[in-house]
């Protein structure tokens, strides 16, 4: 008989982030074993730390989420294309001819996920109901597995369109699928329910540091292991088109360091902070001082610089730039599904870099005249004539042998949310806001140079420059001066950009829309293969009404790589219907 038991001393290293997935609550198809072998509610749900215990369960759960994530919203895009190796399923993913029994395009693994929550959820209800923990601990838990439900269903719209939302317990997996009991809903009207319901809920902010969830396990800090709540209300009133709402949001975790007593956390924490020029100790693309015109002088390492953004430990410098990550580890189901999707060493190299992403990347020029985005050799990498997406595989292969690190041991990370994912969502919130000059800013050479009449200039007054002056969400004031001292919470901010050491993209014409394009264009530069280009790529064309934003960039992308499918590809893409995957729930 299997036997489960939480030490409500040490619960967190029992079970082990993982391992218990959801062994911990009581909705009956998520345990295969037989009845009399489950915890009941009444086992499971006795304190605090089974209440943590079951958050912990959602989030093994929904770890298991992280390969179709990627696949979806990269591979449907158009940065990410199939390798010789891939399979049919993928394929049709990247042709946008998707099978109704294509596994990639299965809902179940996300239901499983929503019904997880909806079953912690009711337990939380009779829990706070028995006084078997706080309201405020109630509280926090509550409040954290809603989100994750919610940001689920965000992605259910995003990719299937019309879906059944449900929000209580079931007793069957397959009650998803009965159209008289949870009749769908669209895009849209998922928008309307998810965006009230987030907002409303009791705890908006991170868990408080003395929460029994806010440990270290296998050598993590789980502070970034948990959604951030108000980027999620960010992202929802982004999609519904609500800017200021979604700026505030975005504001609120941009800031959330300010307050703190440590001048280094509040300046650098989601600040995208300016280059460390004398000892590139920074996540931005450098070069060895005073040798800035030598290629040979790039910082190309995984402790220093732009790579080690996606290399190095979770250490002091990591937190500024990571507001969501969580760690796939050697020890804990479930396993790194990214090595086998991109690594030739070890995996199965199933997808790979699309060459209009290269190209992207080869196009900028850098301010030392040398031609090129040094975030390409950073993001992605060349073994044996063959492109490899990087990114999710510098913990597992040394990156100048392509050798794993340790046999058999698949270390990585997933890739969620991070400073430049923020400063980008903000920019696109604040241009459509009418602050084109403040997203201009954020999106290239920072506040300090955008509001500087003169830049470069030292020895002067700078009262009344370096700023915004605006109403909240647009304050920001970025002053740094010595006549008198002025050295303002932003005065480290450097620009998306900036921080790549690439110029200001042009703005032209229409600003609204030339900043716009501008900011998708650099988010593809930025955040390439970390799960965000198909949901960018549909919100401006939904926005604009412009079904050519999408089509013509996937277009692109098959063109160039001779796939015969490309022109049928645009015209099927130019009916926003068809931007959906069929719904199909066996």
């Amino acid at each position: 008989m299997m036997k489960l038991k939480f030490n409500t001393t040490k619960w967190f290293s029992c079970i082990a982030f993982t391992l218990v997935v959801t062994a911990n609550v009581s909705c009956k198809k998520f345990l295969e074993v037989e009845p009399k072998d489950r915890l009941v509610a009444e086992q499971t749900y006795r304190n605090v730390f089974d209440a943590d215990a079951a958050v912990i369960g959602v989030y093994g759960k929904f770890m298991n989420l992280a390969e179709q994530y990627v696949i979806l919203n990269e591979l449907r895009g158009d940065l990410m294309s199939v390798t010789e190796n891939s399979n049919p399923f993928l394929r049709q993913i990247n042709d946008h001819q998707v099978s109704a029994d294509n596994p990639y395009a299965d809902p179940k693994l996300f239901y499983e996920v929503i019904l997880n929550c909806n079953d912690v959820l009711a337990n939380f209800d009779i829990m706070l109901k028995d006084n078997k923990f706080t309201q405020d601990q109630y509280n926090q838990r509550y409040s954290d597995v809603a989100c994750i439900r919610s940001w689920v269903y965000l992605q259910l719209g995003i990719h299937f369109g019309n879906i059944p939302y449900i929000t209580s317990p079931l007793e069957n997996l397959a009650d998803v699928k009965d159209v008289t009991k949870f009749p769908k809903v669209n895009f849209d009207q998922l928008l309307d329910l998810l965006i009230p319901f987030v907002e409303g809920l009791p705890y908006k902010n991170t868990y408080a540091s003395n929460s029994s969830l806010i440990t270290t396990v296998d050598g993590y800090a789980t502070a970034k292991f948990f959604i951030n709540k108000q980027c999620l209300i960010g992202d929802l009133n982004l999609w519904k088109g609500n800017y200021t709402k979604a700026a505030t949001a975005y504001k609120s975790v941009m800031t959330s360091f300010d307050d703190t007593g440590d001048a280094n956390a509040r300046y650098d924490t989601y600040k995208i902070k300016f280059a460390d020029v004398a000892g590139n100790n920074d996540l931005s693309v450098g070069y060895i001082r005073f040798r800035e015109q030598d290629t040979q002088g790039l910082i190309n390492s995984t402790t220093q610089g732009w790579k080690s953004i996606f290399a190095r430990p979770r250490d002091v410098l990591w937190n500024t730039e990571w507001i969501w990550a969580l760690p796939f580890s050697k020890n804990f189901q479930p396993v790194n599904p990214f090595v086998d999707l991109f690594s030739i060493q070890g995996g199965k190299y199933l997808v790979k870099p699309s060459q209009l992403s290269i190209d992207n990347w080869n196009a900028p020029v850098k301010y030392n005249g040398i031609v090129g985005d040094a975030r390409k050799i950073f993001s992605i990498n060349e073994n044996n004539g063959r492109q490899v997406v990087m990114k999710y595989l510098y913990n597992y292969l040394d990156d100048r042998t392509f050798l794993p690190r340790v046999l058999f041991e698949k270390e990585g990370n997933w890739f969620l949310y991070r400073a430049a994912t923020l400063h980008l969502r903000f920019a696109e919130a604040a241009n459509r806001d009418n602050r084109h000059k403040l997203a201009d800013a954020l999106i290239s050479t920072g506040i300090n140079n955008n509001y500087d009449p003169t830049p470069g200039v030292t020895g002067r007054n700078v009262t009344n420059i370096m700023q915004t002056f605006d109403v909240a969400p647009y304050d920001f004031d970025a002053r740094n001066g010595d006549f008198p001292s002025f050295r303002a919470t932003w005065h480290r901010n450097t620009g998306v950009r900036n921080r790549a050491y690439l110029p200001r993209l042009a703005v032209v014409g229409d600003s609204t829309i030339s900043i716009e394009n501008n900011t998708i264009t650099e988010a593809g530069l930025e955040l390439a293969f970390e799960g965000n280009r198909w949901g960018d790529l549909m919100r401006i064309a939904r926005r604009r009404g412009e079904p050519a934003f999408l089509a013509d960039k996937v277009y692109q992308k098959l063109l160039r790589e001779g796939n015969p499918n490309a022109t049928a590809v645009r015209t099927k893409l130019m009916d926003p219907n068809n931007w959906y995957l069929p719904f199909k729930f066996d």
